[in-house]
C-alpha cells in the first residue's frame, strides 16, 4: 500500500493539510465515526473549543489505535464545529494532538451536532 500527498502547483498549498491523497495497493479501509469531547464516562470534557478538540483527537487516535492505525494511515478528515466556534483555538489543540499529519481535510460549521453539549465533531478515512 503506498499513501501519495498531492498539492498541485497551480493550487494553493498549506502545511496543515492535502489537497489529495492517493490510495495505491490493497488495503483495509477504516472509517472512524465522529468524535466528540467525550469522556468514556460519557461527560463532556469540557465546555469550551480547546478541550472538546484536545479529548475529540484523542479519542480519534484512540479509536484508530484499536485498529491497528494511526495518523499516518489517516487519508481524510472531516471537522465539523459548532457555529461561533473558536477554530483558531481548535487548531492549536490539533498541532498539539495531532502533529504535522497533513491529511485532506473538510471542515464545516453547522448550528448544531446530534449532543447538544458538543461543539466539535471529527471523523477520519484511514487506510492500512
Amino acid at each position: 500500500m503506498n499513501i501519495t500527498h498531492v498539492n498541485p502547483d497551480s493550487m494553493y498549498k498549506n502545511s496543515a493539510f492535502s489537497q489529495v491523497v492517493v490510495l495505491e495497493g490493497p488495503a483495509k479501509l477504516i472509517f472512524v465515526g465522529g468524535q466528540n469531547g467525550v469522556l468514556p464516562d460519557g461527560s463532556m470534557a469540557g465546555d469550551d473549543m480547546a478541550s472538546q478538540s484536545e479529548q475529540a483527537l484523542k479519542n480519534l487516535l484512540e479509536a484508530l489505535s484499536a485498529v491497528g492505525a494511526k495518523q499516518e494511515n489517516v487519508l481524510k478528515l472531516t471537522i465539523i464545529m459548532v457555529q461561533g466556534g473558536d477554530f483558531g483555538s481548535a487548531y492549536g489543540i490539533a498541532q498539539k494532538i495531532w502533529g504535522m499529519h497533513a491529511t485532506a481535510i473538510t471542515g464545516m460549521v453547522v448550528a448544531g451536532l446530534a449532543n447538544p453539549k458538543a461543539l466539535i465533531e471529527i471523523e477520519a478515512i484511514a487506510a492500512v
